[in-house]
């Protein structure tokens, strides 16, 4: 494909994951629009072996967007996506696919609202990638994304192919989805210890997180997913394995005092959980106090 053969390619919220797609679509040369609360003056995405920079300034105005996109990347967090809803005015067209790159399971429902009928496509991102102090990324895999068997899958397909970030495409999303989202329920555990993946290394937090990944694999099966009886333990001997000082982005928010995405990662598994009848005293344990920790009041 020639560059104007590629689809062209906005990312609204040039935080961690969306400077991830933003340095690997402009490294092929197809730097996209980005969009955002501030105008940086660049991008800068640092991992092994090298760093790549993306030129801003970042778009902070949708009033002066001029031109509308084939898709749209929204890397935006669960609870900014009614901020975000002016950019996605601005950029959409009557075909434009929109992408969330969001954690949760409820992406399409969230961003519904706020579209004309576009069509949506949920994700889930499979990379660890961190805001630094002095607003780089530090990205600490390899970035890799899995989407639905869709309709508008092939768009995005299309606009990262031979990129660094590669893209699986799952006939059965709905059990990736769930399997993530129970990797970032336990996460949230870090927020209520203000510590690093390195405290499930303690034998008790090891028991704690195993008895919740349970009670979250049996709301996700009721609601459809097909996971095994070995994804909790699965889970939980990744984070063994991880760098001791590896964080996650609900931890950076807490530490930063920004509102946290209690809901979309760890209330959901609450709530489904009521509505099938299954219950859930640990998720009823921690969710108030995530809730509390985001929203106060005190």
């Amino acid at each position: 494909m020639t560059k104007s053969e590629y689809p062209t390619v906005a990312v609204v919220g040039p935080g961690a994951i969306g400077t991830t797609l933003a340095a690997a679509l402009h490294e092929a040369g197809r730097t996209p629009t980005v969009c955002g609360r501030t105008a940086h003056a660049r991008l800068e995405l640092r991992f092994d072996g090298g760093q790549i920079v993306v030129p801003g300034p970042v778009q902070t105005d949708p009033a002066e967007i001029k031109d509308t996109v084939d898709l749209v990347l929204v890397a935006v967090k669960t609870t900014q996506v009614e901020a975000a809803a002016q950019w996605l005015s601005a950029l959409c067209n009557d075909r434009t696919v929109v992408c969330m790159l969001q954690n949760g399971v409820e992406q399409k429902a969230l961003v519904t609202p706020y579209l004309s009928g576009n069509p949506v496509l949920p994700s889930v991102v499979w990379f660890p990638a961190q805001r630094e102090p002095d607003a780089s990324v530090w990205l600490r895999g390899k970035p890799r994304l899995t989407l639905p068997d869709t309709p508008g899958t092939d768009l995005v397909l299309a606009a990262l192919r031979g990129t660094r970030c590669s893209v699986d495409v799952a006939a059965d999303f709905k059990s990736v989805a769930w399997r993530k989202l129970l990797q970032n329920a336990v996460a949230g555990l870090m927020v209520l210890t203000g510590r690093r993946a390195g405290m499930f290394s303690r034998s008790d937090i090891t028991t704690l997180s195993l008895a919740y990944l349970r009670e979250c694999l049996e709301v996700a099966r009721a609601e459809g997913a097909t996971l095994s009886d070995d994804v909790p333990q699965e889970i939980i001997a990744g984070l063994h394995a991880s760098p001791p000082d590896l964080g996650t982005s609900i931890l950076a928010d807490r530490q930063g005092g920004r509102p946290l995405e209690w809901d979309s990662r760890n209330g959901v598994v609450q709530r489904y959980g009521r509505l099938h009848g299954i219950a859930t005293p640990i998720s009823d344990m921690v969710v108030p106090l995530l809730a509390a920790a985001s929203d106060g009041p005190g």
